[in-house]
């Protein structure tokens, strides 16, 4: 269908009471993307130009809807599809035919709005319906066909269907293809003759049959895939359809999936072929995974890109991250947005990265925290090292050179920098930086103390507490110097004062 001929017109300005929600029902979303971004994308690929209705919160379904190419019109007030339709008529004035389908059918493919439009063209009618067969048509539009079952004589709404009417299991779509030169004069009889008051582009139906017109219908080959999200329910039902579609489209890819009906995958997620994906998986926005990966149980990777052969281990969590080939991940680790784990470099377990980036074949291997750091190649850190970023003011940069070995329980107060092949000792608190392969080392000397703890369990309990509380004073006054009393020296004081 020449695009001079088609306009797609997307109806998304309703609010969707039934959700119970303070968000318009286009705005919610269902396999990682807004109802109304499944729509636009599935309509993008008819190569005609796309116009959406907006009306209830119009600012946020635009930002959704344009981005993508869409154009849009408001509809105000919100009067029902007919007039919604009727809204758009300025903007289709140049076009010859329009397919229209509701914002909230995330299901519906770009092929099957293709087969619509071919079909409309075929038969030469006014109409076209997409329907669809359910087993059970609760809650749908009924179907009447013409006696020789060819065309629609009528769309029966379920609450005005009769026993015979509601028997039937061929139901309306919501999705039309029309002939807008014969919709127009019957959208301007339509009339407002139902509970809301409204104006319903079903009617239009009908009011084509009285001029004579002929309204033909396609049906669906998948009948889910019409299936729209007015409840909670729907939405859950139809937010296990799109991942599961998801995962069959990456399965087909080469990827393999442990309890596929568990992993939750967002459709602009990407995989390469053997990469594997154990259970409980969620894999979010637009996450690149390359060949050869594996993301462990439990784990969620988010708007992430994750190379070839690299390895996340169970429960970790990636988000706006970037693993490396061959880096490997976990268990239990945490990649804050900005973290860049180099190739062949690892993260263990309960590791938090933030905006920092692990040279190649670095190593940071126990409950660890590097923020606002950048770490050299080959760099080992050891367990419990904290980089102390911020100074609460402001984030303050950590640069570890390459070759650098810090030793566990290490705090490094940035801002501060220790050079190629430097070793920081174990325990130290760094605040200055440590030159090219110097030893950094910042704690209290050692002192021990004969013979103190047997002498302390031979002590009644009383002695032992007054002497806890009299150790519990006594501060050093430095290596090499004898202890003196903190409550002495506060009385000298107050002496002097005096």
């Amino acid at each position: 269908m020449a695009n001079s001929e088609l306009a797609v017109v997307i109806l998304a300005a309703g609010q969707g009471t039934r959700l119970r929600s303070r968000r318009a029902k286009v705005l919610h979303r269902v396999g990682g993307r807004a109802l109304i971004e499944h729509v636009v994308r599935a309509a993008q690929r008819l190569g005609a130009p796309i116009y959406v209705v907006v009306g209830h919160q119009a600012e946020e379904v635009r930002k959704l809807a344009e981005p993508l190419g869409a154009r849009t019109v408001v509809q105000e007030p919100q009067r029902g599809t007919g007039h919604a339709l009727e809204t758009a008529r300025s903007a289709l004035r140049k076009f010859r035919r329009a397919i229209v389908l509701p914002g909230d059918a995330p299901l519906v493919r770009a092929e099957t709005l293709e087969a619509l439009g071919q079909a409309h063209r075929a038969t030469g009618a006014a109409a076209t319906v997409l329907t669809a067969i359910l087993d059970d048509p609760t809650g749908y539009g009924r179907i009447v066909r013409e006696p020789d079952g060819d065309g629609i004589r009528a769309i029966v709404e379920e609450k005005a269907a009769r026993a015979a009417e509601r028997a039937i299991r061929e139901i309306n779509s919501g999705i039309y293809c029309f002939e807008l030169e014969k919709l127009w004069p019957v959208l301007g009889e339509l009339r407002p003759e139902n509970v809301h008051r409204e104006l319903y582009l079903t009617d239009a139906v009908a009011l084509l049959r009285q001029r004579g017109e002929r309204v033909a219908a396609k049906a669906a080959d998948d009948p889910r895939e019409i299936l729209g999200c007015n409840t909670r329910r729907e939405m859950a039902e139809v937010d296990c359809l799109l991942r599961r579609r998801k995962v069959e489209e990456l399965m087909a890819a080469g990827v393999t999936f442990y309890l596929p009906e568990t992993a939750r995958v967002d459709a602009d997620v990407e995989a390469g072929p053997d990469t594997t994906i154990e259970p409980g998986v969620a894999l979010l926005g637009a996450t690149r995974l390359g060949a050869g990966v594996t993301v462990g149980t439990g784990s969620v990777v988010a708007d992430s890109v994750v190379e070839d052969e690299a390895v996340i281990r169970p429960y970790s969590v990636v988000e706006g991250s970037r693993v490396e080939r061959g880096a490997t991940v976990g268990p239990f680790a945490h990649l804050r947005e900005g973290a860049e784990i180099a190739a062949g470099a690892c993260v263990g377990n309960y590791v938090e990265v933030k905006k920092s980036r692990l040279g190649e074949g670095s190593k940071a291997m126990h409950l660890t925290y590097l923020g606002d750091a950048v770490i050299g190649p080959e760099t080992n850190i050891g367990a419990g090292t904290i980089t102390c970023n911020y100074d609460g003011v402001r984030k303050n940069p950590t640069r570890i050179g390459a070759g650098v070995f810090i030793g566990s329980g290490t705090e490094l107060v940035a801002p501060v920098e220790v050079g190629d092949g430097a070793y920081v000792a174990a325990g130290s608190t760094i605040t200055e930086s440590v030159p090219a392969g110097a030893l950094g080392i910042a704690r209290e000397r050692q002192v021990n103390k004969p013979g103190w703890a047997r002498e302390r369990r031979a002590q009644p309990a009383g002695a032992k507490a007054a002497a806890g509380k009299a150790g519990a004073v006594k501060q050093k006054a430095g290596p090499g110097k004898k202890w003196r009393s903190a409550n002495g020296a506060k009385h000298a004081q107050a002496k002097r004062r005096r």
